[in-house]
């Protein structure tokens, strides 16, 4: 039998986090092993549990999510932390630089909040589109647009399904290529644009015109 995913769950409101509950609970191999109602419960139960998963709303009384994702990504580096939040607000710079796998909004489908918390343990990030565009915009207010990047069409092609939330099985049963090749296709275009993960590489992409933007 395989191992449960160990989640925590952090939110203020205990409505929310039954709803939570009852939802995930719909994946047998998802174990919720925690409550926390604010920021440093969170973090005194990550460090006592060491959960897979970490379900973090961003603003919570006393600590907030954002602090305590900054000691825990820092303490426990191998927990996976996805914020919730209900709006596309200015925090959400604050939480992608704190380290968390994803940004999610509380309106989510149930089963796309579930196959994030896959996808995270899979090694990927997942921001929600209509975050990444609030993301996109304030950082091209702030930043100056880099020197233009030469990709292959493949890399462009990769780089195009990744701006749309496409994991690496889906972009190589696209392609028809393996999963190595597609990997292989990241660590070119992560070196290429000088980023270091996958919502670098998505922001960098949109901010510079190097895919289509989606309506």
């Amino acid at each position: 039998m395989e191992d449960k995913i160990r989640v925590l769950i952090a939110d203020d409101h205990a409505l929310v986090r039954e709803g939570l509950i009852k939802l995930l609970q719909r994946d047998e191999r998802i174990d919720i092993i925690a409550e926390a109602g604010d920021g440093q419960a969170a973090i005194d139960i990550a460090r006592q549990e060491k959960p897979d998963v970490i379900l973090m709303d961003i603003n919570m009384p006393g600590t907030d999510g954002i602090a305590a994702t900054k000691v825990i990504k820092k303490e426990i580096p191998a927990t996976k932390i996805i914020a919730l939040t209900i709006y596309e607000d200015d925090e959400v710079i604050e939480m992608v630089k704190a380290g968390v796998s994803a940004y999610v909004l509380k309106d989510v489908a149930g089963s796309e909040l579930i196959e994030t918390i896959y996808r995270v343990l899979d090694g990927e990030v997942v921001i929600h589109p209509r975050v990444a565009k609030r993301l996109v915009k304030e950082l091209t207010s702030s930043e100056t647009k880099k020197e233009e990047v030469k990709l292959t069409r493949r890399e462009k092609d990769v780089l195009g399904m990744l701006v749309k939330g496409y994991s690496n099985r889906d972009i190589a049963e696209k392609m028809f290529i393996s999963e190595k090749t597609v990997k292989n296709h990241m660590t070119s275009i992560f070196r290429k644009l000088g980023v270091k993960d996958r919502t670098q590489a998505a922001l960098y992409a949109l901010k510079n015109n190097l895919v289509p933007e989606e309506e």
